[in-house]
């Protein structure tokens, strides 16, 4: 297949930008629409192998999903294009709303008109989970593995880093068959393309750190740096860390005021982990609003630029490696685990949609009484317009921001 002209990867991957609501699970389920289903421009084994390898990286697995799909499909540039445009929609988003709570606290109009696209959201993921189960589960083992990897994260609260190593280490264990045709190796590509990502990672913060080493946008430079590299399992799984440092250490914001930024990353387009900007916005501003905007963009450019040297050096030997029958086993077996991930993370979204008040858990449980009927009709509109009416997914998104504010409004 010939790669896609440029024109159509900047309006394709600028609309996955502009409507990746939701999370990581509505997010890979918009990317597989758009890239698997409608344009064809990657085949279901390419995608979900990409998503089991993203899924092993630390970091936001949607966004690296996305410079791997643009990496697949025009090479480095291509990637660099896809992540950018996957990240700067919900980063441009998050600073202005940032500013605005600030300044004004929180808004219900738009609280409500995000309501509404997260129920679209929900409606998104349960069609695409329901395609992809064909795929990504071949065989009763897969299906099996999904259940599991779908009751300990939801049901017993099991660490994510434990879920899929058990899956990788049955998926290594049950491997077998020939070896395929391997492509050639590129080791000193690997090398030169590390030396290259860590000097555009490192180079802006250590300029920043050798002409204002004790900063706010300094020492936030070197926290989400760190957090980059050890933030296995996705947004949910680092906030801990990133709570107690920003909020118990740093003292760069209150408790309440962390909850608030990840409603509002919740809301907004691009990863959860779009959370950090926030962080760093309301950190900065305790000295200034110059200062905020710089820290704003240090804590962007630390927490995504790693992503880029994940994705360009590990992406050119997946192949090679998947073709070994123990490996591409171990793979497939992420692959299911991964269907159970997302089953995961779609119902424990829903379950904070559709409930004001959930305790934590494992499992997480709502107070039935808690019900937030606007959020119920909400998600039975979108369901019915998406799934069975099959209207379009920018028009289900449009109709159900404004219903929630108008529901709000009455």
């Amino acid at each position: 297949m010939n790669p896609p002209p440029w024109s159509d990867m900047i309006r394709t991957f600028g609309r996955i930008g502009l409507l990746s609501f939701g999370g990581p699970a509505a997010q890979i389920a918009l990317m597989h629409r758009e890239l698997v289903e409608d344009r064809a421009w990657l085949d279901d084994d390419t995608f979900l192998r990409g998503l089991g390898f993203c899924t092993l990286l630390p970091g936001p697995e949607a966004m690296q999903l996305a410079t791997f799909a643009g990496w697949r499909l025009r090479g480095a540039a291509g990637g660099v294009l896809a992540g950018l445009l996957f990240v700067l929609s919900g980063a441009a988003v998050m600073i202005a709303l940032s500013a605005l709570y600030l300044a004004f606290g929180r808004l219900p109009t738009v609280e409500a008109a995000f309501l509404g696209v997260k129920t679209a959201a929900m409606a998104i993921v349960a069609g695409a989970l329901w395609k992809l189960r064909a795929k990504a589960l071949k065989g009763p083992v897969a299906l099996g593995v999904a259940l599991l990897a779908f009751g300990a994260l939801f049901v017993w609260g099991v660490p994510f880093w434990v879920v899929l190593g058990a899956a990788l280490l049955l998926g290594f264990a049950r491997g077998g068959g020939q070896t395929a045709d391997l492509p050639p190796a590129r080791p000193a590509g690997t090398g030169r393309t590390v030396a290259i990502w860590l000097g555009v990672w490192w180079a802006p913060l250590l300029l920043l750190l050798a002409v204002a080493p004790g900063s706010v946008p300094a020492q936030a430079g070197l926290f989400f740096s760190w957090l980059a590299t050890v933030s296995f399992g996705g947004a949910y799984a680092v906030l801990a860390a990133l709570a107690q440092t920003a909020v118990d250490t740093r003292g760069w914001l209150t408790p309440d005021q962390m909850v608030d930024g990840l409603g509002l990353a919740e809301t907004t387009p691009g990863p959860l982990i779009l959370v950090t900007v926030f962080t760093g916005w309301l950190g900065g501003a305790q000295v200034g609003l110059g200062t905020a905007m710089t820290t704003a963009l240090v804590t962007l450019w630390a927490t995504f630029a790693p992503c880029f040297l994940w994705i360009f050096a590990g992406a050119p030997h997946l192949e090679r490696l998947t073709a070994q029958p123990r490996l591409r086993g171990a793979l497939d077996m992420v692959s299911a685990a991964v269907a159970g991930v997302i089953a995961n993370l779609s119902l424990w979204f829903a379950v904070h949609v559709l409930f004001a008040d959930v305790r934590p858990g494992p499992p997480p449980m709502p107070d039935p009484t808690t019900l937030d009927v606007r959020a119920l009709a909400l998600a039975v509109f979108a369901f019915g317009w998406l799934l069975i009416l099959r209207r379009g997914l920018v028009e289900t998104l449009v109709l159900a921001a404004l219903a929630g504010a108008a529901l709000h409004m009455i």
